[in-house]
């Protein structure tokens, strides 16, 4: 009898610990973050072969959310009239990723697990 009611209890904290989640096998969400000091534009290549395009974001803007298949997805991005930039990132569901853009218009990648 004991044994049953600890294995029920087991069972009971288990079932609370994984039903918590947020996210449950959801596609990674990217969006890029300009906070550098020209326009900015990406275009971004998915790991299913398609390409989304997000034209002009300003300094100090956010783009919309983007949603992807998981993989490797490759951002070439072109910050004023400078030589685009090309950023790789492994994207894995139930995952955020901001692209950002700092001050001195380096870019960098900020991953956010959504489950947290």
């Amino acid at each position: 009898m004991k044994r049953s009611l600890l294995f029920m209890a087991f069972l009971a904290v288990a079932f609370t610990f994984t039903s918590c989640k947020k996210c449950k096998n959801e596609d990674p969400i990217s969006r890029i973050v300009n906070n550098g000091t020209e326009s900015t534009s990406v275009q971004i290549q998915t790991s299913g072969g398609n390409t989304v395009n997000i034209n002009n974001i300003l300094p100090g803007e956010t783009s919309e959310d983007k949603t992807f298949a998981p993989g490797v997805v490759d951002f070439t991005i072109s910050i004023g009239n400078n030589n685009p930039v090309v950023l790789s990132v492994t994207m894995e569901q139930c995952w955020e990723y901001e692209i950002v853009i700092d001050a001195n218009n380096e870019v960098s990648s900020v991953p956010t697990d959504r489950n947290e």
